[in-house]
């Protein structure tokens, strides 16, 4: 498997995915606007020119926002949504970010505990923030850990 940066010829892999997996899916054009976004980071993971997964950040001053983070179906609970995650949360504090914030579906589980393990601490919760279907978004932050 190879990490690097999403590029542009990527998005029809990423679409694959993002609409497999989200019922109110990111177009195409809102993620070519993100990855011209000189405070974004998107990262994919390839095996064998198939993308199967991402990652999105975007920053402002020393704090970043995770967009989105995907795996596909076929090869979730393998470690990818794991090894995408830490590889955004070193690369972002390499660019001096020392503070991540996310939203999760309340109801993804799974998805809350990769988080966890990551070092997110729950610190909010947004009221029927998602739709289709309606569902609470816990809001979770991870602090950079001083050296």
């Amino acid at each position: 498997m190879i990490l690097r940066e999403m590029l542009v010829d990527d998005l029809d892999q990423v679409m694959e995915i993002e609409e497999e997996l989200f019922s109110i899916p990111w177009t195409k054009e809102g993620f070519l606007t993100f990855l011209m976004k000189e405070n974004g980071m998107f990262l994919v993971v390839e095996e064998k020119d198939r993308i199967l997964g991402y990652c999105g950040l975007l920053t402002v001053l020393d704090e970043g926002d995770v967009t989105n983070v995907a795996v596909r179906r076929d090869r979730q609970r393998e470690g990818i949504g794991n090894f995408l995650m830490e590889s955004m949360i070193r690369l972002a504090e390499e660019r001096g970010i020392t503070m991540i914030h996310l939203e999760v579906r309340a109801g993804n589980e799974t998805a809350i505990r990769l988080y966890e393990r990551q070092g997110f601490v729950r610190d909010g919760l947004r009221k029927g923030y998602y739709t289709d279907p309606t569902e609470d978004a816990v809001l979770m932050t991870r602090t950079a850990v001083s050296e």
